[in-house]
């Protein structure tokens, strides 16, 4: 008896394991087109350009960098 009742359990999960791969499949075609709408949405963004700074502004930014640089090297003297 305990054979058969293995073989029912197999029987069952079996059933339950096609039931279940029958909704996968419909699901599938689904997510597919869902997919394939978000890629196609993804693929018209355009990429951001670089911004291009004028070589006054680079300047001031190199500037105020080796302040802060300067800043922070002062610090760490005076520390040790």
């Amino acid at each position: 008896m305990a054979i058969e009742n293995i073989i029912t359990e197999i029987d069952a999960e079996i059933a339950r394991l096609k039931q279940a791969r029958a909704l996968l499949a419909n699901l599938g075609s689904a997510t597919t087109k869902a997919a394939v709408m978000q890629t196609n949405a993804s693929a018209k963004v355009k990429t951001a350009k670089n911004r291009v700074l004028s070589p006054e502004a680079r300047a001031k930014i190199a500037a105020a960098q080796r302040r802060r640089w300067a800043k922070q090297k002062a610090k760490t003297k005076a520390k040790g």
